[in-house]
């Protein structure tokens, strides 16, 4: 009898382990995260990285280079407002002289289209950019005017790629599809330090899914105490040879803005 009841023991302990075992990995199971949530949580984490910056006015120059190397440089100023349903974008050219006085309006939504509204000194005329257009070249450069907005998280959808070295660096990759029909790509595939989660780098496809451009960041600074920004980035065209380089100069947070400053019907009186 004494050996029975070890028997005995011996499988209900067997049976308790494995029913411990099949519940603790029941439970793992639930929480583990598709690729395509962890990715989503990856961007999620860059953007509120990035958030808390409440408005900033950014200057800096805009350098064209051509495929033979020939280069043009425009001064530019950037207002941002930071809201809770998109952010507000104004940009205006201060030089060249043809180019003063072009400003940029963009309003980014969270659950809507983009608004885009542009305006020309020369023929004093407000022209609001419409969807299809989106994809093309912003005034010439490698950036189109989708790329001007603030990307946000519920635009896009993701997937986790996983990590890999950037440099000296670990950086995690992920890739977002636009949600919009207009998107001149089809995907961005995005590294960021895995440290800080900010951007290092950030690859376009186009619509026949092939590697169009490289966005990369570069000499990142720290401002008020907890937001990064880069002092230069690039953008390479791979399938043209030529390249856009913004060097910013001067970042100013906290200058009061509101959602007046970014009205369409004020495009007329910036200075």
């Amino acid at each position: 009898m004494k050996i029975l009841n070890k028997n005995k023991s011996k499988k209900l302990s067997l049976l308790i382990v494995h029913l411990c075992c099949v519940l603790l990995f029941g439970v793992s199971a639930s929480f583990a995260q598709s690729p395509e949530e962890k990715g989503k949580e990856v961007a999620a984490e860059v953007d509120r990285r990035d958030s808390g910056f409440v408005d900033l006015v950014t200057e800096m120059t805009m350098t064209l280079k051509d495929k033979g190397g020939r280069e043009s440089a425009r001064d530019l100023r950037i207002k941002t407002i930071e809201l809770e349903a998109g952010d507000k974008t104004i940009t205006v050219f201060d030089t060249p002289k043809d180019q003063k006085g072009v400003a940029l309006l963009t309003h980014s939504y969270k659950d809507k289209d983009d608004d885009q509204w542009l305006y020309l000194p020369v023929i004093r005329r407000v022209k609001r950019i419409v969807a299809q257009n989106r994809s093309g070249p912003f005034v010439g450069s490698e950036f189109a005017y989708e790329d001007i907005n603030t990307p946000q998280i519920e635009r896009f959808t993701y997937l986790y790629i996983g990590e890999e070295m950037c440099g000296e660096v670990t950086c995690i990759k992920y890739e977002r599809y636009p949600i919009d029909r207009f998107s001149g790509y089809t995907k961005n595939v995005i590294w960021v330090h895995k440290d800080e989660m900010r951007y290092a780098q950030i690859d376009y496809y186009d619509r026949k899914k092939s590697l169009l451009k490289t966005l990369k960041f570069h000499d990142y600074k720290r401002y008020i105490n907890k937001l990064w920004r880069p002092d230069f980035i690039e953008m390479h065209n791979h399938q043209t040879g030529a390249s856009t380089r913004l060097d910013f100069y001067k970042r100013v947070f906290g200058q009061g803005l509101n959602e007046a400053d970014f009205m369409s019907n004020q495009l007329k009186r910036i200075k």
